[in-house]
């Protein structure tokens, strides 16, 4: 989408959202008969504290650029939902929030689980700071630890350079976590600033001088489909496809899936526990 036509579409949803509301919830009187419904201009611009000239302007589709704050205060204002609101920080040029984990992001929401559960081969899902936030049965039989860490360790940068197990498991740890801290770097522009992202690299950073030294290196890499090979102690040598995806009503939580090659070993291994 062209500035232009951002701002426009800005400057409608603006004022269809704007004539959506009933003026009764604000607490205000009906218009006459001949005026449109919803509020006006200045009552919005009150609500928000701005400017009506500003609102004016950014109804207009007007080359204005209004600030992260300046949109906030419109979607409170205007009483927007959570995707009705992100969909206007979108149109301001900003990256929507993301739940945190103190706003309940690190537990997978049911309908995720059920779709985790469902999978035979292993997959998890972890929140937008990598806490791993549900599991099904052949993650656990591929990382048996899962299941018994604390809740605050269960986070996936904490654990690649924190557990030696895991670590055993990844012949290639160097260049696994290399790609790891990159990809964390170039998922986390919405929690830079946060009380929650500095905490995880501060605690990373005191426990592991590797982390230290690549997190220094800032280097950033977008995921990418890749192979992924295991040492797993009672299974041996175990190799995926490992994709990721991300559930188009949860987009804060990122479901990985590693798939075992059709008539492998590795597939067979998990189709046929034990």
């Amino acid at each position: 989408m062209s500035d232009e036509a951002r701002r426009t579409e800005l400057g409608d949803f603006l004022r269809s959202r704007r004539g959506s509301l009933a003026r009764q919830d604000f607490g205000l009187p009906e218009l006459a008969r001949q005026r449109t419904g919803g509020l006006r201009r200045e009552e919005v611009a009150t609500f928000a504290g701005v400017s009506v000239t500003w609102f004016t302007w950014l109804e207009q589709g007007r080359d204005v650029h209004p600030s992260r704050q300046v949109l906030t205060a419109l979607a409170r204002a205007l009483r927007l939902t959570e995707s009705e609101s992100n969909y206007l920080l979108s149109l301001g040029g900003f990256v929507p929030s993301t739940p945190s984990a103190a706003d309940g992001g690190d537990v997978a929401p049911p309908h995720t689980q059920r779709l985790l559960d469902s999978l035979w081969y292993p997959a998890f899902a972890v929140a937008s700071d990598w806490t791993i936030a549900g599991w099904n049965r052949a993650y656990a039989a591929l990382y048996s630890r899962v299941e018994t860490l604390a809740r605050e360790d269960r986070n996936l940068l904490w654990l690649v350079f924190t557990d030696p197990h895991l670590r055993d498991m990844l012949p290639n740890w160097e260049a696994d976590s290399r790609h790891f801290v990159a990809e964390f770097r170039a998922e986390s522009g919405p929690l830079l600033g946060s009380n929650a992202h500095s905490t995880l690299i501060a605690r990373v950073s005191e426990a592991s001088a590797e982390f230290r030294e690549q997190w220094q290196d800032l280097g950033v890499e977008r995921f990418a489909s890749r192979r992924r090979r295991f040492h797993h102690p009672q299974a041996g040598v175990l190799e995926f496809e490992h994709h990721r995806l991300v559930p188009s009503d949860h987009p804060d939580l990122h479901i990985v899936v590693y798939l075992p090659d059709h008539g492998s070993s590795t597939a067979d291994w998990f189709q046929n526990p034990g």
